[in-house]
C-alpha cells in the first residue's frame, strides 16, 4: 500500500478557475518526489492540501490507508503525522534554538531524537542562540529538526532552500537524502529549480497551470520529455517548429525529411549539445545574449525569431550582436512533439 495516495484531486479559489486539476499519484515508503513547475502551476497548493491547510473541492487523499482528505472529511494538520519545512523557516523568534527543536515534542523519545538531529546537522552547540543569530543555513537545518523530532511519517517542504546561497544550498540538499533515509520518512519537495527536483528526487511531477505534464524519474525526464513543456522548463532545450530545421544545415544528424513540403505541424527539441556555431557576417543567427560557465560558454541566438541556446568551448568568444550560422554536429538526436505522432527519422 503506498504511503500518500491522491485520487482525482480537484481545488479552486474562485469557482471556474481551477488551481488543481485531476491530480492523482501515489507516494510509496521511504520515497522523495519533487513538484516541479513555473509560479503558479499549482505546486504549493498541492502541498497546502496534502498538508491540511485547505480542503480539495474534488477528490481524496489518503494517508497510511486512512482518508484525511475530501470535499466532506478534512483531518486537522496536528493529527496528520505530517511535519513542514517552510521556505522563510518559520521559527519562533522568541524562543532559542533548543526550544524550537523541542516544540511539538510530545515524548522524551522526541526529544531524544531532536538533540540526536541537532547533533546530526551540526548545531547542537547553537542550541543557546535565537533564531536572528544563526545563519540561514543554521535556520534552515533547525527547521529541519524541529519538523522531523515529533517523528512524522511524511515531511513537506516548500521551497526549503530558495534563500540560501549556491554552497549552503548544495550541503543541505546533500544532508536531506540522507536524514530522509536515517529517519525513515517519505518526503514532498516543491521547487522551481529543475537541476534540484532531478538531483535529490527519486520522482518529479512537472506541473503546468494545474495539471502534471509528467510524472517520471529523473533519468526519464532527462531521456524521454513527454511534452514541449517539460523539454522547454526543464531541460532548458531548444523547442522549435519543426519547420526551422530548414534554416540548419545538416552536419549528418539525418533530418533529411524534415526538408520535405508540407511540413507535419509538430515540434521539435534540439538539446544544446546538439548544435554548433560558425561565425560569418551573412549568417542567418544573431547572438543575443552569453553566459560565462566556467569551463564553456552558454550562448544565445535568434534565427529568425527563435531563441536558441547552444554550448561552445572558451576558446570559441563570441561578442553579442556577431552574426553567426547554426548547424546540427553529426549524431545529434531530437525529440518530436506531439509524442505520440509518427516521428521523422
Amino acid at each position: 500500500m503506498a504511503l500518500l495516495e491522491a485520487n482525482q484531486l480537484w481545488h479552486h479559489f474562485a469557482p471556474g478557475e481551477w488551481a488543481l486539476q485531476a491530480i492523482s499519484f501515489a507516494l510509496e515508503a521511504g520515497e522523495l518526489i519533487g513538484l516541479l513547475g513555473p509560479s503558479g502551476c499549482g505546486k504549493t497548493t498541492l502541498l497546502r492540501l496534502i498538508a491540511g491547510f485547505e480542503r480539495p473541492k474534488e477528490g481524496t487523499l489518503q494517508l497510511d490507508g486512512r482518508v484525511i482528505s475530501s470535499p466532506h472529511r478534512c483531518v486537522p494538520p496536528e493529527r496528520r503525522g505530517i511535519g513542514m519545512v517552510f521556505q522563510d523557516y518559520a521559527l519562533f523568534p522568541h524562543l532559542n534554538a533548543k526550544d524550537n527543536a523541542y516544540f511539538g515534542c510530545r515524548k522524551k523519545e522526541d526529544q531524544r531524537r531532536a538533540q540526536w538531529l541537532l547533533e546530526q546537522l551540526g548545531i547542537a552547540e547553537l542550541q543557546r542562540r535565537y533564531p536572528h543569530e544563526l545563519s540561514g543555513g543554521q535556520r534552515q537545518r533547525l527547521a529541519l529538526v524541529r519538523a522531523l523530532a515529533p517523528g512524522p511519517q511524511l515531511l513537506l517542504l516548500d521551497e526549503p532552500f530558495s534563500n540560501l546561497d549556491v554552497e549552503v544550498r548544495l550541503r543541505l540538499r546533500s544532508e536531506l537524502r540522507m536524514l530522509l533515509a536515517q529517519c525513515g520518512v517519505s518526503a514532498v519537495l516543491v521547487t522551481h529549480d529543475p537541476q534540484e527536483a532531478l538531483a535529490v528526487c527519486d520522482r518529479v511531477a512537472v506541473m503546468k497551470n494545474g495539471r502534471w505534464d509528467q510524472y517520471a524519474s529523473p533519468r526519464t525526464l532527462v531521456n524521454e520529455p513527454a511534452t514541449a513543456f517539460v523539454a522547454r522548463f526543464v531541460l532548458q532545450g531548444n523547442v522549435i517548429p519543426l519547420k526551422r530545421l530548414q534554416a540548419l544545415p545538416d552536419g549528418g544528424a539525418g533530418f533529411g525529411l524534415a526538408t520535405q513540403n508540407p511540413l507535419p505541424e509538430r515540434e521539435v527539441l534540439l538539446r544544446q549539445e546538439a548544435l554548433a556555431v560558425q561565425c560569418d557576417p551573412d549568417g542567418l543567427a544573431k547572438l543575443v545574449g552569453r553566459e560565462f560557465l566556467g569551463d564553456q560558454w552558454l550562448y544565445q541566438f535568434d534565427l529568425h525569431g527563435e531563441s536558441m541556446r547552444l554550448k561552445a568551448p572558451l576558446d570559441q568568444e563570441i561578442e553579442i550582436g556577431s552574426r553567426c550560422n547554426l548547424s546540427l554536429r553529426a549524431g545529434a538526436s531530437a525529440c518530436f512533439f506531439p509524442v505520440s505522432a509518427q516521428a521523422p527519422t
